[in-house]
């Protein structure tokens, strides 16, 4: 998967982790798992492809930036 892909799962995955009712324990749970091993998956792509981050959340906030680019520029 190229770094659009992953960053793209990982920003669904923390768009859906939102909507889950806070009593629908097993659901967020496993929302949340697949959200964490993305956000680790992501972190090592951008490593890999030199992107600069300086923390989580900072990547984070750039994979949320490089989805909403490839929105606007029609991908």
């Amino acid at each position: 998967m190229n770094l659009i892909e992953i960053a793209r799962i990982y920003t669904d995955l923390v768009k859906l982790e939102r909507k889950i009712p806070a009593h629908e324990h097993q659901a967020k749970d496993l929302v949340n798992s697949l959200r964490t091993k993305y956000h680790e998956i992501l972190m090592a792509k951008m490593r890999e492809e030199h992107v600069e981050f300086c923390d989580r959340f900072d990547a984070a906030n750039k994979a949320f930036e490089l989805v909403q680019e490839k929105s606007h520029s029609g991908a």
